[in-house]
């Protein structure tokens, strides 16, 4: 991950996740909520997170056992969890390179449990509740509550860590006050149950930043895990409305090298079928048109809608699995064959783009780690 003339290209720039991760986690810190990184936005390259750990952050997160392996090899003492619920085929695996895991099921724990019995060894459970975004977590806080007690007191190899919920994942819904005040309750009725403080009460992700900047998380509240917010930040911009203080959003950055460039129509000539992907975008009359194409496509940055110009007057209009269609008529100096044009990214564009082993990643001032 040095210096390269191959494209398209990723830079990295360490000092500014670190920057980013240290105006995170001090915000939330001052207010008593501890900040457990994420990086599996980023594909959980290892420089990442060690940035977000020079910044504050007291552990790393992730959804993938491959990932976590890398994790653990490299930052051995950190604490590290795993945020998809682990899958029964994984257990052994889990249980070497996970301190803590999020979970759902009463079968995946006892699997958790009976696995950590044979080997001597202890993991960390976060009970997830579902308030209404139906992705993971218990609707039947009562079986929850029952399950807690379960693991508590017969349960050996498992520490009850504390509880936790995902919110805006899947089904859209923002955290706020109400929602996470009920996180709140709940966990009080399970240490009123044990007759112990559980050490966490997660109250989500990113998406609950833009509350927590507002003064609207409940007290109790005390632990999020975060990885757009640090990694990117664009999100809490142009979504939420809600820049974070000293976040910058320009971490990543995208560079691709011009292959050709010439006039065109804008609009397609023939019949119209469906593209490359079975879709048929919309496409405008606009004349004829200087048109660029840029070597760089879906197959690494999911879709051209995901990224953000920087040059004065470029347009990204489509893409096909290995080719960027851009408008330069309009640029005061357009590119030539051989020109590298660079692009911000959204979080999508930065999840594919960091897995794609067709792009160079090249980091930025490694010596901030």
């Amino acid at each position: 991950m040095s210096e390269t003339n191959h494209y398209p290209v990723l830079e990295i720039d360490l000092q500014k996740l670190v920057n980013n991760a240290e105006k995170v986690t001090s915000y939330a810190g001052e207010r008593g909520i501890e900040i457990t990184g994420v990086i599996k936005g980023c594909n959980s390259i290892v420089e990442a997170g060690k940035a977000m750990l020079k910044g504050g952050c007291t552990g790393l997160a992730t959804s993938r056992m491959d990932q976590m392996k890398r994790i653990r090899e490299a930052v051995p003492e950190t604490e590290t969890w795993l945020l998809r619920i682990p899958m029964l085929s994984e257990i052994e695996d889990l249980i070497r390179f996970s301190n803590i895991s999020l979970n759902s099921e009463e079968a995946t724990i006892r699997a958790v449990e009976a696995a950590c019995a044979g080997v001597g060894r202890h993991h960390g459970v976060i009970l997830m509740a579902d308030l209404g975004d139906l992705r993971e977590g218990f609707r039947d806080f009562e079986e929850m509550i029952a399950l807690a007690e379960e693991i508590e007191f017969r349960m050996p190899h498992v520490t009850l860590e504390g509880i936790g919920t995902n919110l805006g994942c899947y089904g859209s819904i923002s955290p706020t006050t109400e929602n996470l005040t009920e996180l709140v309750e709940l966990a009080r009725a399970i240490e009123a149950r044990i007759g112990r403080k559980l050490r966490y009460i997660s109250g989500g992700a990113t998406t609950t930043l833009p509350l927590l900047l507002k003064g609207g998380v409940p007290e109790g509240i005390n632990h999020l895990r975060v990885g757009e917010g640090i990694l990117n930040g664009r999100d809490l911009i142009v979504f939420w409305n809600t820049p974070f203080p000293g976040v910058v959003a320009d971490a990543f950055t995208l560079k691709a090298q011009v292959v050709e460039v010439k006039e065109k129509p804008s609009y397609p000539i023939g019949e119209i079928f469906v593209d490359a992907f079975g879709e048929v975008p919309v496409y405008y009359d606009e004349g004829i048109r200087i048109r660029a194409i840029a070597a760089v496509g879906k197959q690494d940055v999911g879709s051209h809608e995901k990224l953000l110009v920087r040059d004065e007057g470029l347009k990204a209009i489509g893409s096909s699995s290995d080719h960027l269609i851009l408008d330069v008529t309009d640029m005061p100096v357009r590119p030539q064959v051989g020109d590298v044009l660079s692009f911000d990214l959204y979080y999508p564009a930065m999840l594919y783009a960091t897995g794609s082993a067709s792009v160079e990643k090249v980091l930025l001032h490694p010596e901030a780690l």
